[in-house]
């Protein structure tokens, strides 16, 4: 994956939860839904402001899905030193896939970091009624 500006030590993403959902109202062909949870931890000296992602969505048949887009969930956080964001959000699908990414943004002096965003599986329960 490639990332405009450099990492920044000290800003980490973790997945909090992914939760599986399902409803008879989703399309067929993607009757799945995952929400998941994640925190952008400032442990670094500078205070960033994210302004935008980048995500891989990986298929066990090979197929790569890219997704990039301005924001984080309709912000660009704000997130001091010492401080964290965390939010949800969800991924509609008919088969497994693994999710990884990554957020860009700036520092207040204008330099541009982006974080790496862990990867993480999405699988369907095998019981279709879940």
């Amino acid at each position: 994956m490639q990332a405009t500006g450099q990492e920044l030590p000290g800003l980490r993403v973790t997945v909090d939860k992914v939760v599986h959902h399902r409803d008879a109202n989703f399309p067929p062909e993607t009757p799945h839904a995952f929400v998941y949870f994640l925190t952008v931890s400032n442990l670094s000296q500078s205070t960033v402001r994210l302004l935008g992602r980048k995500w891989i969505i990986r298929s066990p048949d090979g197929t790569v899905e890219v997704i990039e887009g301005d924001g984080i969930v309709g912000q660009t956080p704000r997130i001091p030193s010492g401080e964290s964001f965390s939010y949800n959000s969800y991924h509609l699908t008919g088969h497994p896939v693994t999710a990884e990414g990554a957020f860009h943004g700036t520092t207040e002096d204008g330099r541009r970091i982006f974080v790496r965003v862990p990867a993480f599986e999405m699988i369907p329960p095998a019981d279709p009624l879940e």
